[in-house]
């Protein structure tokens, strides 16, 4: 290591001060959108027992993706939590007094062993809200309107779509109409549509997995069918309108879709099949009108999730926004800056020695009125101090000399408007910052 800066791990990072003040307002954010629409705040272990999260994800998931490790004094497995929706299947199982219809919200880390690149950790946060207890088209709806309400506190207004399909849509045209008897891996084909184009995943369909031209042909018919959602649904019932998995289906998402606020923004989209094995009714997913770095939200409806480990069905939805790929096309986009490199608001300015008692207890009363304040513990000369502040951005300073020692005052510098008041009692002193703050 001698000579080199050591780093975290591939696909880890540090957050400087600027982008944790930055990421924790935005959790701020959700957090109190979350609230008002009465979901409850949760917590769960970052370690789970592997035999919790195995079978739930899918082949690549649990085979490549999930962090896994045995304790070498008990010999059990573990894994690392890989979403935080198994996380709260397990958690209805544990404390069945929870009141159903259950909202809860969890913003916490997940950890992922994917190959790093633009917009994907090993290591981040999903801020999650689910419904669980209600089978019912008003809670799909609700998450929607959930998810695009979140993206507007975020920032991103109109600049997004909310993709919306079905997996029995899914199950009654592949698996039934066509004959598909393996779905998982066409629908996992499809779901690559976004990376690899039409002609890449013809070609996963009929060399990789195997299918005729024919029924390739009918696939790419069906996936390419998405836009308004009463004119796609009309389009769907009358092919396959007479499918009993299509009319449930069917049913619900008309039902669904006129709870929905903001229809413009939301599609109804076939290629849309979401990797996870674990889903079983709506599926959606939020992709931005620019740049394009893959969907920032994404969820569903799983309402077999529960049952494997209570043994009884439970239904449940919900939505996973990936708030790490938010940040990342919110900086780039220019939505979010960078400017605040500290959460001090006010710098206590030590002019001399002789005044450093007077200048700790302001600094006292000035954190007791509500602010936050730092004062210089290193000793550094008045200019060093100034000049430290003006990089950090520090929006006032409180000078404290003999002359404020003495008539116990203090003199405030206002460094963005160049203001400078002097004289003023210490408990006058809120009044006045705060309206410059």
């Amino acid at each position: 290591m001698t000579g080199k800066r050591p780093r975290p791990p591939r696909g880890f990072r540090d957050f400087t001060p600027d982008l944790m003040i930055l990421r924790k307002e935005l959790f701020s954010r959700l957090e109190k959108l979350f609230q008002r629409y009465g979901y409850d705040p949760i917590d769960t272990p970052i370690v789970e027992y592997w035999e919790t999260l195995a079978g739930k994800y899918g082949e690549e998931a649990e085979n490549k993706l999930i962090w896994r490790f045995k304790d070498p004094w008990s010999g059990r497995e573990y894994a690392l939590r890989y979403d935080l929706t198994v996380p709260l299947a397990r958690f209805i199982a544990s404390h069945q007094d929870v009141v159903l219809p259950f909202k809860r919200y969890h913003i916490a880390p997940v950890w992922r062993h994917e190959e790093p690149q633009k917009g994907r950790y090993r290591e981040f946060y999903q801020c999650d809200a689910d419904i669980v207890g209600s089978s019912y088209p008003e809670a799909d709806a609700e998450i929607v309107n959930l998810v695009v309400d979140a993206l507007r506190v975020l920032g991103f207004n109109d600049g997004f779509k909310v993709r919306v399909n079905d997996r029995r849509l899914l199950t009654g045209i592949f698996e039934e109409e066509l004959g598909i008897e393996n779905p998982l891996p066409v629908y996992r084909a499809i779901d690559k549509l976004d990376k690899i184009g039409v002609e890449g995943v013809k070609r996963e369909l009929m060399e990789r997995i195997g299918l005729n031209g024919t029924t390739t042909e009918k696939i790419l018919e069906i996936i390419s069918l998405r836009g308004d959602p009463d004119e796609t649904l009309d389009k769907i019932e009358e092919k396959y309108g007479n499918n009993k998995n299509v009319k449930e289906a069917t049913r619900h998402l008309r039902e669904m879709f006129d709870l929905i606020f903001e229809r413009k923004l939301t599609l109804l989209d076939l290629s849309l099949v979401r990797g996870l094995d674990y889903y079983t009714g709506p599926i959606l997913e939020v992709v931005l009108d620019k740049p394009k770095i893959g969907s920032v939200a994404g969820g569903g409806r799983y309402d077999n999730l529960i049952g494997i480990f209570l043994g009884k069905e439970i239904p449940a939805t919900g939505v996973s926004i990936g708030i790490e790929r938010i940040i990342d096309a919110g900086i780039e986009l220019g939505i979010y800056t960078l400017r605040r490199k500290t959460v001090t608001q006010i710098q206590v300015i030590v002019v001399d020695r002789e005044s450093y008692k007077y200048a700790w207890e302001v600094a006292s009363r000035l954190r007791s009125m509500g602010f936050n304040t730092r004062i210089d513990v290193s000793r550094l000369k008045e200019q060093t101090q100034r000049k430290k502040a003006r990089r950090l951005s520090i929006p006032v300073l409180a000078f404290i000399g003999l002359k404020e020692m003495e008539s116990k005052t203090v003199t405030l510098y206002f460094t963005e408007s160049g203001e400078r008041i002097e004289n003023i009692k210490v408990d006058e002193a809120k009044d006045i910052i705060q309206k410059r703050l």
